[in-house]
């Protein structure tokens, strides 16, 4: 790895991607560098060829050759996971005369729009013959001589002129961008994800993801009560997702003929519960088919009447894997911010039937007993009724 970080040609403009919590995972660290390295390789593929590496707590994403679309590789870097801030920096030789001509040269155009700034060194590269201190002070002094207009400010600056010292070049870069944080996509296993058409879940997604959950979808499509327009909603849901979960598989599963016959044997005020409780179960078959170890569901406690305390107890009896409901304690405000934030919203309020509103009672059960759920799928064949659903899968692979 070294003589491959050693190759950086002095001079080029690079990434710098910031790790958070990621510097706290001890002798485990390496395992969570490699894992964000990979994402950052595979979502760099449209991009052009970049050499990608870890050093102290950074890692490096250097373009390989002319051509590379920065502009695009630093817009998708920023919905990756792992990185808690991201740089556009210049690199150059270790000595104060190159630092101070690099700030001068490639911030120019954010020094001239500013009325204030400050420096600050970071001193990695302990042989360098000056403090970090000094390198500010030298380089700030020597700006404010270049650049008469601005004024130095210790606490609120337009632009901060951030100057590194690493092991194998110096650095310089304005204010850091805010990287998506969490862990990297994959590092925390597989689960499957139940995405409706709705708001809630593709928030719910996004936060395991971002805890470092690599997802499989599954959608439950019920021709003709849910129109195919319904579905392509949610595969574009899933797709506004890739950018930051990476390439998804929407298993679609057929729900029809559950949904049809529920009606027929179940009382209405659980058909609702006993539905989910369906859902669950295929959702588990799904994960062991694909080697996933936990389910995740945007369930937020008494938004509905199938998600009071009670009703998700009985739903999540059918399952033997761990249940991740990470908006379970949000409000609907909490949750909308987020979509926003992801640009899920705007397709998830599109008009489009879901297969959760199919048949809903009119008067649905909000605090049922596993008893009388029990009682009402004994006249069921549920396994007959989850081997059909599971046979009639349709897998839609996505990629980002």
């Amino acid at each position: 790895m070294s003589n491959t970080s050693q190759s950086l040609p002095v001079g080029e403009e690079i990434f710098l991607l910031k790790m958070g919590e990621m510097v706290l995972k001890g002798l485990n660290r390496r395992t969570f560098e490699e894992r964000l390295m990979g994402n950052a390789r595979r979502r760099l593929e449209p991009y052009g060829k970049f050499r990608i590496y870890s050093r102290q707590s950074i890692t490096y994403v250097e373009p390989k050759e002319a051509g590379c679309d920065l502009d695009g590789a630093f817009e998708t870097l920023r919905r990756l996971f792992g990185a808690v801030g991201l740089s556009r920096a210049k690199a150059c030789e270790k000595t104060p005369e190159a630092i101070l001509e690099t700030a001068k040269t490639y911030l120019r155009d954010d020094l001239m729009a500013a009325r204030t700034f400050k420096v600050e060194s970071k001193r990695s590269d302990k042989s360098f013959p000056m403090t970090s201190i000094q390198l500010s002070q030298f380089v700030g002094g020597e700006l404010n001589e270049a650049f008469p207009h601005i004024q130095a400010d210790m606490h609120t600056p337009e632009v901060v002129v951030h100057v590194e010292v690493r092991d194998f070049a110096a650095y310089v870069h304005a204010n850091p961008t805010p990287g998506a944080g969490g862990l990297p996509v994959g590092v925390g296993g597989t689960a499957v994800s139940l995405l409706s058409g709705g708001i809630d879940s593709p928030v719910a997604s996004w936060m395991m993801a971002k805890r470092g959950l690599a997802l499989e979808m599954v959608h439950f499509f019920s021709y003709p009560y849910t129109s195919p327009e319904a579905k392509e909603k949610v595969l574009e849901l899933a797709r506004l997702l890739t950018p930051w979960c990476g390439r998804l598989t929407v298993h679609v599963v057929p729900f029809t003929e559950i949904q049809e016959e529920l009606r027929r044997s179940c009382p209405e005020s659980l058909f609702t519960l006993l539905m989910r409780r369906f859902m669950m179960r295929i959702a588990q078959r799904v994960a062991q088919r694909v080697g996933a170890h936990g389910l995740v569901t945007g369930e937020s406690l008494g938004q509905v009447a199938s998600q009071t305390m009670e009703a998700m107890a009985v739903t999540g009896q059918v399952v033997s894997l761990p249940i991740f409901r990470p908006v379970v304690g949000m409000d609907k405000e909490e949750i909308v911010r987020i979509a926003r934030k992801i640009g899920t919203f705007e397709t998830s309020i599109l008009p489009y039937e879901d297969c959760c509103t199919v048949f809903t009672p009119r008067h649905p059960k909000t605090r049922p007993s596993l008893e009388e759920i029990q009682e009402a799928e004994a006249a069921l064949d549920i396994d007959g009724l989850i081997e059909t659903a599971m046979q009639g899968i349709e897998r839609v692979v996505l990629h980002p």
